[in-house]
Order: C-alpha cells, then structure tokens, then sequence
C-alpha cells in the first residue's frame, strides 16, 4: 500500500477509535435527557476538526459544502434550493422504495403483534422531526458518510459500478465501523444491525456527491422506527 494511502487508513481508524471512545464516554457520563445533544456534539466536532475548518477542495470532496452554505464562497440561494431538492427527491425516493419491506422487516425482527395505535400531538411530530434530522442523522452522516467513507475512498479508491454510483471498499467498512459505534454504546447485538441501512446511507452519499440525502433517509427511517415502537408498544 503506497505511503499516502497508507497514512489515510491510519488516520480513518484512529479518528473513528477516537471518536467512538468519546461517544461512549458521552453516553455514560451524560445525563438521559442530553445524551443524543452530547453525542451529536462530538460527532459535529471531530467533523469541524477534520474538514470543515480546512479548505473548500476538502469540504467539497467530502460531500460537506450543503449546496455551498459552508464554503467560503458567496452563497448562491439557488444552488442550495437545488442541492437541497435533489437531496429530498432521492431520499422520497428511498423511502418509497424501501419503506414498505422495512415495515415486514422491523416486525419479524422484533415480533410485533396486535393493533398498531400511535396518536402523537402536532408538536411532539415537529419537535421528533428536528431532533431526529439535527441532533442525531445530521452529526452521525457528516462524520460517517462525510469524512469517514470519503477518507477510505482515498485509501481504497472506488472502483465498483452500483445502480449509477461509483463506490469501493471504503463503504463497507465505514458501514462495518458505523454498526460498531453504536454496539460501543449500547451492548446489545441487535444494534449492529443498522449496518444494512449504513449501506444504502454510503449508496447515497456516492450516488449523489453529498450526504443531504443520506441525512434525510436517515432521520426518515429512524422516525419510522420510532414510530413503529412507540404504536406497537415495544419501546
């Protein structure tokens, strides 16, 4: 493995040891209620850390410009309206595609029975949306999808054609330690199962060249699952 590539791996996994003992420790030692405030935190910071405060070539190669918001550059309101349309259109897309076997799936694996009864209040909707797309999908795809599979791109560059995007190893294994964070943070094996959706997430982040889509299919499954708990009384 050529030095450079080499360098790239190295920094990839120590980046993600780092950053999962400080989950971890976040997740202990924080108080229930700001858990999820706490551990986005450390996912946006290690991202600020490792991209963001650097050059736009490097926020843009990993998938982190927002339709230019973060750049340095005059923001362009149309770019972002198209960059976040394209975003919503693929996720839409997912969640039509992806959804209905989700739903199959998410009552074989939990053996759910009886009546699904779920009546959330207006505001409880709009405060779960938030929370779900800024607190918890956002910080989780910029540091996994954006940094971390972007980094292993440079150590394993793509070379596998998949439905119109360009991906390589460096998916999977983003996916592989994506699964392993959260098993770090609560031990139990069903949490390792969120490496399959990590797949479709890095699909999209290859797919699209950003990761707006993979936050909003994110948040969208984390919100049905939620959903799916709550009516069929499981959590």
């Amino acid at each position: 493995m050529p030095p450079e590539r080499r360098r790239a791996l190295v920094e990839a996994l120590v980046a993600s040891a780092l950053v999962t003992g400080a989950v971890t420790l976040a997740s202990a030692r924080i108080p229930a209620t700001y858990i999820a405030t706490g551990v986005g935190f450390v996912f946006l910071a290690a991202t600020w850390w490792l991209v963001w405060r650097r050059d736009d070539a490097t926020v843009v190669r990993s998938g982190l410009q927002f339709g230019g918001l973060v750049l340095h550059e005059k923001i362009d309101p149309g770019a972002v309206a198209r960059s976040t349309g394209r975003a919503l259109g693929w996720a839409l897309a997912f969640v039509v595609v992806a959804f209905v076997p989700f739903y199959f799936g998410w009552r074989f694996w939990w053996h759910a029975h009886g009546m699904f009864a779920l009546t959330p209040r207006l505001s409880d909707v709009g405060s779960e949306v938030l929370g779900q797309v800024v607190i918890i999908a956002l910080p989780e795809e910029a540091f996994y999808r954006g940094y971390l599979q972007s980094r292993l791109d440079d150590v394993w560059p793509p070379t596998w054609r998949v439905g119109g995007a360009l991906v390589g190893p460096g998916l999977l294994v983003a996916a592989v330690i994506f699964a392993l964070g959260h098993l770090a943070t609560i031990h139990a094996p069903a949490r390792l199962a969120v490496f399959f959706p990590a797949l479709l997430f890095g699909w999209l982040r290859a797919r699209t060249g950003g990761v707006g889509a993979s936050i909003a299919f994110h948040a969208s499954c984390n919100l049905l699952s939620e959903a799916l708990g709550r009516g069929y009384g499981m959590y």
